[in-house]
């Protein structure tokens, strides 16, 4: 049997998304904890969503929030979700509360789409393109070999955000 090697390219999509209902799971954990630990009881320690891409944090001293943030940071991990996803804010205060902002990240910017460009078309194999579309990079090759080895390369490299492989075919 002779297979036609002119056959279109492999390819994958490189993209950056959000496992909301791991989140939202991660979040209710946390304020499932904070009303029940002993050392957060009478301290006013919450968490809830602000809107889809905010989760804020709320106490009464500085110490609790950022305590507050770590029991948050803990169920998301517990949970597989990377914290390159949360970007929180320093405490700041608000009446006799103290709040942290916690902003979540979705999708690859495009710069960071061109830095992975780069890091692929100078350290993977020759024949692998690239091309940015919208918040995601596809990735194709007439090989699934090369394609593997961007895998591997992709996850090792130190990104900032995290990566999904998608629609691999």
């Amino acid at each position: 049997m002779v297979h036609n090697m002119c056959m279109a390219d492999n390819s994958f999509d490189i993209v950056s998304k959000l496992d909301r209902a791991e989140i939202d799971n991660a979040v209710n954990q946390t304020a499932k904890e904070l009303a029940q630990r002993f050392d957060f009881k009478g301290t006013g320690a919450q968490v809830e969503f602000k809107g889809e891409m905010t989760i804020d944090i709320e106490a009464e001293t500085e110490d609790r929030a950022r305590a507050a943030l770590e029991v948050l940071k803990e169920k998301l991990v517990k949970r597989g979700i990377s914290l390159k996803v949360l970007d929180a804010g320093e405490p700041r205060s608000s009446g006799r509360l103290h709040k942290i902002a916690c902003q979540l990240k979705e999708g690859i910017s495009q710069e960071q789409a061109k830095k992975l460009a780069k890091l692929i078309r100078d350290e993977g194999p020759k024949k692998v393109k690239t091309q940015v579309t919208g918040d995601e990079l596809r990735v194709s090759s007439p090989s699934r070999d090369d394609l593997q080895s961007v895998m591997a390369l992709v996850k090792d490299a130190d990104l900032d955000f995290p990566v999904q492989f998608v629609n691999y075919r």
